[in-house]
C-alpha cells in the first residue's frame, strides 16, 4: 500500500481490519443481539422555522459519494455522468440542486465529491461548465482510497499481471471518514467556519440538503444523525437499523453481515421496519475529535465481502474485500440519532429499472432542479425488466431509442423476452409484456387500461 501511494491514514484503518479477518473475524451482527428500531422523530413533524434553517445551513456542506462506475449496469466510467432525466446527468442535477439551494437560502454550501480515481477526471471534467460551483478555496473533490484484494484461501494480497488494476479495491463507503482526514478536506472545512455535513450518494437526486433537518440536527447537539425511511418489499433483502441490546446503541446491519439462519428475520420488513438511506448529517468536530481519540481509526464495523479477483468472470480466484458502511458510523457516536423521512427522499437507482422510472413522465424536474411527481401522480410504479436484455446500459438504450414509454398512468411494467419500445407507447395500469413474439417492437399504442 505505501508502495501505490496509499495514506498512512489509510493503511491503518486497513491493518486494524486485516487483524480482525487473521483473528477469524466475520463481521456478523446475529439476531440476538439486536432488537427492532421503534418510535423514531419524523422529519414531517419538525418545525419550519426558516430563519434556524438559514443558520443552520450557512455552517454545512454537501457531499456527494461519487466513486461507482455502475458495473452491475455494464458501465467502466462514473454512474453520475449517465443521462437521467430531460438530457441532464445526475451530476448535471445535483450541480443545479446545490447552486438553487444556494441562491433561496443566500448561503455559501460548498459541494464536495468523494471521488475514485476511475471517476475523477470525467467528473471534475462534466462539473467544469458550472464555474459558479466552487466556494473560497475549497476543492470540488477529495479521493477515494484503495486497498489490495486479499485471496481468500490465505488472505495474501492477490497477484493478477493480466490488469494489475483488479489487483486492488475501494475499501466501502465507509472510507469517506478515512478519506476526509488523508485528503487535508475535514481541516479544511473546519478551517473554513463549516461545523456539518450532509452526505448522500450522487445516485440518489432527492437527497437535497433540507433546511429542516439542518436546524433540527444542529439544535439536537448530537454528533451524527441517518435519515430512515420505512421498509416495503423492495427493501427486504436490503440492510436495516435497529438498537444493540447490550449497549442500547443504534446499529446498521448490512445483508453481508447476516448469517444465513438470521436470513428470513433479516427480510422480516414488520419487524425490522426502517432501511438506511445513507442520507446522513456528521458533526464535523466531532467527527475530528473521535478521530483523535481513536488514532484515526474510527472502528467501523467489518464487512468481509467474498468475490472474485475478476468481478466480470466467476473462474477467476476468490478474493475478500476488507470493506465498512459509512452509515454504520450510527454506532460509534453516543448520542447518534436516527429521523424518519418518507421516500420523496430516497430514490437510489442501482438498476435499469430504476432508471428507466427517473427517465420517464413519472417525475418532473422543478425550477430547483428537485426530482418531484408529475401531476395526478402519486407513486412510482414497480418496474421489472428482463434482464437477460435490459440489465446493461448498451442493451438498455438500445431497446429505448424514442425514449422511456409514458408511465405516469402506471402501476407496474413487466417485460419478458426482447421489446423495443418505438414512441409513443402508453403504460396504464399493470402492464406485463410476456416473451411471446419476441424479439420484436411495441409500436405506438395503450398497454394495458
Amino acid at each position: 500500500m505505501r508502495e501505490g501511494g496509499v495514506h498512512r491514514a489509510a493503511i491503518e484503518v486497513f491493518s486494524h481490519y486485516y487483524a480482525q479477518l487473521e483473528s477469524g473475524e466475520t463481521g456478523l451482527i446475529h439476531e440476538g443481539d439486536i432488537r427492532p428500531l421503534e418510535d423514531v422523530p419524523t422529519m414531517a413533524a419538525l418545525p419550519d422555522d426558516a430563519s434556524a434553517g438559514h443558520d443552520a445551513l450557512g455552517s454545512v456542506v454537501v457531499i456527494k459519494l461519487n466513486g461507482g462506475l455502475g458495473t452491475s449496469m455494464g458501465m467502466d466510467r462514473a454512474k453520475s455522468l449517465l443521462p437521467v432525466h430531460d438530457g441532464l446527468s445526475f451530476l448535471d442535477v445535483i450541480a443545479r440542486q446545490v447552486l438553487a439551494a444556494r441562491e433561496r437560502w443566500d448561503v455559501g454550501l460548498p459541494l464536495l465529491l468523494m471521488n475514485s480515481f476511475r471517476t475523477r477526471d470525467d467528473t471534475l471534467k462534466a462539473l467544469s461548465e458550472y464555474a459558479d460551483l466552487p466556494v473560497q478555496d475549497l476543492p470540488l473533490d477529495f479521493m477515494q482510497n484503495r486497498e489490495p484484494k486479499l485471496r481468500a484461501d490465505d488472505l495474501a494480497p492477490v497477484s493478477w499481471p493480466a490488469d494489475p488494476s483488479l489487483e486492488w479495491c475501494p475499501p466501502g463507503h465507509g472510507d469517506l471518514y478515512t478519506a476526509l482526514v488523508a485528503s487535508g478536506v475535514l481541516d479544511s472545512l473546519r478551517e473554513a467556519g463549516y461545523r456539518y455535513a450532509f452526505v448522500s450518494n450522487s445516485d440518489n437526486l432527492r437527497a437535497t440538503v433540507d433546511a429542516r433537518v439542518a436546524a433540527w440536527f444542529a439544535t439536537s447537539g448530537a454528533p451524527f444523525a441517518t435519515e430512515v425511511t420505512r421498509r416495503t418489499p423492495a427493501d427486504s433483502k436490503g440492510g436495516h437499523l435497529a438498537i444493540r441490546v447490550s449497549d442500547g446503541r443504534l446499529v446498521l446491519r448490512e445483508t453481508a453481515q447476516t448469517s444465513p439462519e438470521d436470513a428470513e428475520a433479516l427480510s422480516d420488513i414488520s419487524r425490522h421496519r426502517y432501511c438506511n438511506t445513507n442520507n446522513l448529517w456528521l458533526d464535523l468536530d466531532a467527527l475530528a475529535a473521535r478521530l483523535d481519540e481513536s488514532d484515526g481509526v474510527l472502528g467501523l464495523p467489518l464487512i468481509r465481502n467474498e468475490k472474485t479477483v475478476d468481478p466480470s468472470d466467476p473462474t477467476t480466484p476468490k478474493v475478500v474485500q476488507v470493506e465498512s458502511a459509512m452509515g454504520a458510523a450510527v454506532e460509534v457516536f453516543e448520542g447518534a440519532l436516527a429521523l424518519e423521512v418518507d421516500r420523496s427522499r430516497f430514490l437510489p437507482v442501482k438498476s435499469t429499472n430504476d432508471l428507466l422510472g427517473l427517465r420517464s413522465d413519472v417525475y418532473v424536474l422543478t425550477e430547483r432542479a428537485e426530482m418531484a411527481y408529475a401531476d395526478g401522480v402519486e407513486a412510482a410504479p414497480l418496474i421489472d425488466l428482463d434482464g437477460d436484455y435490459y440489465k446493461l446500459m448498451r442493451g438498455f438504450d438500445q431497446r429505448f431509442p424514442a425514449g422511456p414509454p409514458s408511465l405516469r398512468e402506471a402501476r407496474s411494467l413487466t417485460v419478458r423476452g426482447d421489446w423495443t419500445f418505438g414512441p409513443g407507447v402508453v403504460v396504464q395500469g399493470d402492464v406485463t409484456v410476456d416473451a411471446t413474439g419476441s424479439p420484436g417492437t411495441l409500436e405506438a399504442g395503450t398497454l394495458g387500461g
